[in-house]
């Protein structure tokens, strides 16, 4: 089956299990410690859910990485699938309608093809590898914003000392803090937002897979906070720092974190 019509199939399953939980506290029940060492909400499992069955009925990977499972084979299909069934979880359970299903498909360790949904609105951003990015099929493209006083900027952080954005923040005009890395990123691919930017330290492979091709093949550049290319291992565990741009800010926005 194509990537993109698995896709769109499985967002179809996700949105509908999902929807008893969206808004509720039932959906933020903790009912497990997820793979990568944080608490599974009862959404994410739910989601989850959802997707390793379809897998299961659809050869569309032989190895996927989700955040809650962790690592799961498939004796057939050929790539890699990296999952975030819910990015932002806090929001689905608070019925704020920014929450998105991410998957990334990856071969010989390369990401290709990325899709995210957002779950809430329904909006979708997919991109493939050197064939540019779209929203709902029109083409995207980053802003032309080029001055720090007149950009927005997304900064995501959690029990960080703000001191380290203070000198950032006293230049730029508007800040935002949305709550979903991966649409944050396919924000930026919009121009919706100028730039994003996550201090926390936790971002995994699973969180921005997608979202980093959806945003590069939209002309947008991201990397660390030292503007060198960002790797991230297949390993749940281990987070990043990352910061996405339209590129034309993206060494005044390193220059201000600094």
């Amino acid at each position: 089956m194509d990537f993109f019509v698995a896709c769109e199939q499985v967002a179809g399953r996700v949105h509908e299990a999902i929807q008893p939980y969206v808004g509720e506290a039932a959906g933020g029940e903790v009912v497990k410690m997820g793979a990568d060492r944080t608490p599974t909400k009862k959404i994410d499992q739910v989601a989850e859910d959802v997707v390793v069955e379809f897998l299961h009925e659809n050869a569309l990977c032989s190895l996927l990485i989700s955040e809650e499972a962790g690592k799961i084979r498939f004796d057939e299909g050929r790539g890699t699938i990296f999952l975030d069934p819910v990015d932002g979880t806090f929001n689905a359970v608070a019925g704020i309608p920014f929450y998105a299903l991410s998957i990334a498909y990856a071969e010989n360790g390369v990401v290709t093809k990325g899709f995210v949904r957002n779950l809430a609105t329904g909006e979708t951003f997919t991109a493939e590898k050197g064939k540019s990015a779209f929203l709902n099929g029109k083409k995207l493209r980053v802003s032309d914003v080029a001055s720090l006083d007149t950009c927005a900027i997304s900064v995501y952080g959690r029990k960080f000392d703000p001191t380290c954005v203070m000198h950032l923040g006293q230049k730029i005009r508007r800040w935002r803090l949305l709550g979903a890395s991966a649409l944050e990123l396919c924000y930026v691919g919009a121009g919706r937002i100028d730039a994003f930017i996550d201090l926390r330290g936790t971002l995994r492979v699973t969180d921005a897979a997608a979202g980093m091709l959806i945003c590069t093949e939209a002309g947008g550049i991201v990397t660390d906070l030292e503007g060198e290319a960002i790797d991230f291992p297949e390993d749940v565990t281990v987070g990043r720092s990352l910061i996405a741009t339209n590129g034309i800010l993206h060494h005044k926005v390193i220059e201000y974190l600094r």
